[in-house]
């Protein structure tokens, strides 16, 4: 069983029922993936920034190779813009040279550092001092990707159980698990994958026989986009800023049909609201100006916001992926997913291939 229908659980659903094995996949939503997985910047990361070493490098780098093959083989829009990574002041070319040198120990060995005049060439209305462009970075359809995803793991076998909540379960070793779900009555299974995103701490709460004190903190931190008001600039790649604490700074993405969004930002909170406040344009404007000062004043509009499920609060270092397997808590079969915020895109299909290894079943996620 798999809990969650985001983009991670249909693929992790879809992985499993793939390799043979039955699958129910239970959503608590009407419609798949309407939560952190359609409520970002819908990039596909190069796997850049991350700690050297860590699942969240490894994760991205092989998710963003086999996300590209998928989308060409399975005809998912995806695009290959490629990114620059903009030092706006002399003051941040070192971080640039620590940029470059994590991304190259995380084998991403196509940065390429480029000085002013090469950056204007590229994008002759971004203002900077130098930069790094990723060729591999992009950006796909986020939607597209998961109705793809889903209609492989249902090809496969596998059913997916919308307006379906858990509301209690049983998982005690040495006996089958019970899912107890709203409406349906009980459910047992021998596998349960817990992928129920910012909602994947209480299914672990909700489940007798497993241990609460490994259930970790959950932060969440809501990232409010705004759009300009005509829906275009004049850029053709990704535009970011140098790291800020808690994110990637409010960078500029693009959307399938050439339409720009701004953000990011990082507004710490304590419970879910997709609202976004108009009066945090004033400090959107600031930030946006440094790499492009030609934005006309009262041009951005509120979009949309997400929220990321993180392991880590304000001004402590961003967590890890949290893939939590039997070897960490002490349930056979039982593996629960905390903190699966940016890149979880990019890195879906490479964390079914992890939760498969956990749960014992190896093969190639890209099948």
């Amino acid at each position: 069983m798999v809990i969650g229908a985001g983009v991670v659980g249909l693929a992790v659903a879809r992985h499993l029922a793939v390799d043979g094995l039955d699958v129910l996949v239970l959503e608590n939503e009407d419609a798949v993936g309407t939560q952190t997985s359609s409520r970002n910047s819908e990039v596909i990361h190069a796997g850049i920034y991350y700690p050297i070493g860590s699942r969240k490098a490894t994760a991205c780098v092989a998710g963003r190779e086999l996300l590209y093959r998928y989308c060409a083989e399975h005809d998912v829009p995806h695009r290959r813009l490629g990114k620059l990574i903009v030092a706006t002041t002399p003051a941040q070319m070192p971080d640039l040279d620590r940029i470059l040198s994590r991304a190259q120990a995380n084998g991403v060995d196509d940065l390429v550092r480029v000085d002013r005049s090469e950056m204007v060439d590229l994008e002759p209305h971004l203002s900077g001092v130098a930069g790094l462009l990723s060729p591999s970075t992009g950006i796909v359809d986020s939607h597209a990707l998961m109705r793809s995803l889903r209609r492989d793991a249902e090809s496969a076998g596998a059913v997916v159980a919308l307006r379906s909540r858990m509301v209690a379960g049983v998982v005690r070793p040495g006996s089958p698990k019970s899912i107890d779900v709203d409406g349906v009555g009980s459910v047992t299974c021998r596998m349960v994958v817990n992928c129920a995103g910012l909602g994947a701490w209480d299914v672990a709460r909700s489940l007798d026989g497993f241990p609460g004190d490994r259930i970790p903190l959950r932060r969440l931190a809501k990232g409010n986009y705004f759009a300009p008001a005509t829906g275009r600039t004049p850029f053709r790649r990704l535009i970011y800023p140098v790291p800020v604490d808690g994110g990637l700074g409010v960078h500029l993405t693009l959307d399938m049909a050439g339409g720009a969004r701004f953000g990011p930002d990082v507004e710490w909170c304590d419970s879910v609201d997709y609202g976004v406040d108009p009066r945090r344009a004033d400090r959107f404007y600031a930030e946006i100006r440094q790499y492009w000062p030609e934005l006309p004043d009262g041009s951005l509009q509120p979009a949309y916001a997400g929220i990321r499920p993180k392991l880590t609060g304000p001004g402590t270092p961003a967590a890890d992926f949290l893939v939590q397997g039997p070897a960490d808590h002490g349930v056979p079969g039982l593996v629960n997913l905390f903190g699966i915020e940016s890149p979880g895109l990019t890195s879906c299909l490479a964390l079914a291939r992890d939760v498969a290894e956990v749960l014992g079943n190896r093969s190639d996620p890209g099948h």
